[in-house]
């Protein structure tokens, strides 16, 4: 893990870029990565911990009305956050992440089901919705984890 934040860092660095992450499911992790490389606070000034749909309303500006619709776990919430925490830090880059880390789930929302956004100053908001599987709570987190470094890797790589 600490090769994908290493390398994160690296491209972020040398493109002059910040950024942030608007985490749910994960708790912090995304960020903890980032921050565990010395130098991180080059790149990385603040990131978002919105367990709550209230928090997700109050600190990303996620619309109650997008929540009542489809639910926390969803690419529409998940796009709103990442714009949201972007705004809000004024950073290049930003990540969320909302999911099903389990134990348990519904028939609609299975456990192991996660939600990411990437918001680029340079791109259009991405989204994707990825199924780990009942991998367990804690192996489903860190596999998002690891996902929401490879996509913030991949858009500081590409631009």
């Amino acid at each position: 893990m600490s090769d994908r934040a290493a390398a994160l860092l690296a491209a972020l660095v040398a493109r002059g870029w910040t950024v942030t992450t608007a985490e749910s499911c994960t708790g912090g992790m995304v960020a903890a990565a980032i921050t565990d490389i010395a130098g991180s606070s080059q790149v990385f000034e603040q990131g978002f911990v919105t367990y709550s749909n209230t928090a997700k309303i109050a600190l990303l500006d996620v619309a109650p009305e997008t929540l009542d619709a489809v639910g926390a776990v969803s690419e529409e919430v998940v796009r709103e956050m990442a714009e949201g925490a972007r705004r809000r830090a004024a950073a290049t880059l930003a990540v969320a992440i909302s999911g099903i880390a389990g134990p348990g789930g519904s028939e609609h929302k299975p456990e192991g089901r996660v939600c990411f956004a990437l918001a680029s100053e340079h791109a259009e908001i991405f989204s994707e919705t990825v199924e780990f599987g009942a991998l367990g709570r804690g192996e489903v987190r860190r596999a998002a984890r690891d996902h929401a470094l490879d996509l913030l890797l991949k858009a500081a790589k590409s631009g």
